[in-house]
């Protein structure tokens, strides 16, 4: 293989891990209420780092008098920072690579790999933006939900280019094609449905973490003690709200907060149904039908694994490790579900043996 496309491929999966980190670290960073850790993008208090001794503090606190300085919610915002930096440089080296590569290959061309480097270039360049008012719109749900979204796609782009860079031989000689997809019309279009339904539950996961929403209901699973309490839905899904204000711990009455919640429960289940009837569909199909069954199988563990800690979350008051997992765990879910709709998919995509494959 050709020393280029090694580093490449060792830059991609490299990206794919940190990537996964910077979403994790944003999703603790805003569940531990540090969005606003430091009151100014990119710096913090007008440092690069967290000011931490008795002259910076006090420079700090003369710069932004508003703002009381709180190193324990500071740092976990500079460390997304630092981390979401890197990964920027990082997809910059791949784009560049991917770019001298449909020079010189015109296979590689032909796959269209560089186009979504490209692609992945401009959505982190947009993050990198939305991170940016993020702090200066004071946690405005709307961007906030964006943001997330972001971080997430931002995986899913480089998850495709993994998957275009197996399925091109640059990786591996083994390759499962997924026929089944095409030769069935009505299992590919379930595929793309738990996909968008999919997208739109972490989505709605995003609200309801921008809007305080996740203790809204505290008892599972009832909601207030109802199976169907009162609620505002208007108020809850109006994403017409003001510019302004700090939305630091949310300013939607209990009853939209309920509305939030409760449509985020109604989305997982069915989510859940989605694509767990998806998964069985698929394992029926069998090998001789080209079904990866070990991504099939990791979709319906994944999505076990992320119903159980959206209870839990619930149950036990969203303790800030599970409410983390919750995220990292619907990322993988997620791109499992990107894996089971792409064309081509790796017997060993997840760096195991794998049983899955084109018979």
């Amino acid at each position: 293989m050709d020393s280029r496309k090694k580093r490449l491929i060792l830059l991609v999966n490299f990206g794919i891990l940190l990537g996964f980190v910077v979403v994790v670290l944003g999703a603790f960073t805003r569940l531990a209420d540090a969005g606003l850790g430091c009151p100014d993008w990119p710096g913090c208090y007008g440092f690069f780092s967290v000011p931490e001794s008795i002259a910076e503090i006090a420079e700090a606190e003369k710069r932004f008098p508003n703002a009381l300085v709180e190193s324990e919610k500071a740092w976990p915002e500079m460390i997304h920072r630092y981390f979401a930096g890197c990964l920027g440089l990082l997809i910059l080296s791949i784009a560049w690579l991917s770019f001298r590569f449909s020079k010189l290959d015109s296979t590689f061309n032909r796959s269209n790999t560089a186009k979504l480097s490209y692609i992945l270039l401009l959505l982190v360049i947009c993050q990198a933006a939305f991170g940016m008012w993020t702090v200066t719109l004071k946690l405005w749900p709307q961007i906030v939900t964006v943001h997330l979204l972001g971080g997430f796609m931002t995986l899913v782009v480089l998850w495709l280019i993994r998957l275009k860079l197996v399925a091109s031989g640059i990786e591996a000689e083994t390759v499962a094609r997924t026929h089944v997809l095409s030769k069935n019309f009505g299992l590919k279009v379930h595929a793309r449905l738990g996909l968008a339904v999919l997208l739109l539950q972490i989505a709605l996961g995003g609200w309801t973490t921008s809007n305080y929403a996740a203790l809204a209901c505290p008892d599972f699973p009832t909601c207030q003690n109802e199976m169907w309490p009162k609620m505002d839905i208007v108020q809850g899904f109006n994403v017409l709200q003001t510019l302004g204000p700090n939305y630091l711990g949310g300013l939607m009455s209990s009853h939209a907060r309920i509305a939030i919640h409760v449509m985020h429960r109604v989305g997982a289940m069915v989510t859940f149904i989605v694509i767990l009837t998806l998964g069985v569909r698929m394992l029926m199909f069998g090998r001789q039908a080209g079904v990866n069954r070990f991504a099939v199988v990791v979709m319906l563990v994944l999505l076990v694994v992320q119903l159980s800690l959206g209870v839990a979350n619930v149950l036990f008051s969203v303790p800030l490790t599970v409410a983390t997992m919750h995220n990292g765990v619907g990322v993988l879910l997620l791109l499992a579900v990107v894996s089971v709709n792409s064309r081509y998919v790796p017997t060993n995509q997840f760096g195991f043996p794998g049983r899955g494959g084109a018979a």
